[in-house]
């Protein structure tokens, strides 16, 4: 994460209806300061932070009364979203392979749309990440 300033954090409740909110969060932070609205890569951030959020309610101690820290980050022609979750018991976030349910997909988009993206455990919590390269303007 080094080279990265920190440019807005927001802690939401683990409730399904904290994805929009961390959808508009990650919005309002970077327009217009370092991106367009309706530009793509926008576009594909919303959309990570979007499964990050829900997989954080389903799968963690965060849908179970805790919370969700989301973070956004900016670097030298790169922008960073995050999510810290209340963890789950030591599961971590698995890249499957092609799933054939209507489930199980999210990281897949995740690993199509972002540059790079990745976990970091935190003590009992965990943090996704997604990074996104940018041009530098």
């Amino acid at each position: 994460m080094s080279g990265l300033t920190l440019l807005a954090s927001v802690t939401l409740p683990g409730v399904t209806d904290s994805a929009p909110c961390a959808r508009r969060f990650l919005r309002d932070t970077l327009v217009p300061g370092h991106l367009a609205p309706g530009e793509e890569v926008l576009e594909d951030m919303a959309l990570v932070v979007d499964e990050f959020t829900g997989n954080a309610v389903r799968h963690t101690g965060s849908g179970q009364g805790g919370k969700i820290l989301v973070r956004v980050l900016a670097g030298r022609g790169v922008l960073r979203a995050e999510v810290t979750d209340d963890g789950a018991g030591g599961a971590r976030p698995l890249l499957r392979a092609a799933p054939e349910g209507e489930s199980g997909r999210g990281l897949q988009i995740v690993d199509a749309l972002a540059s790079r993206w990745g976990h970091r455990p935190d003590g009992v919590r965990t943090t996704v990440w997604a990074e996104f390269f940018t041009p530098e303007r």
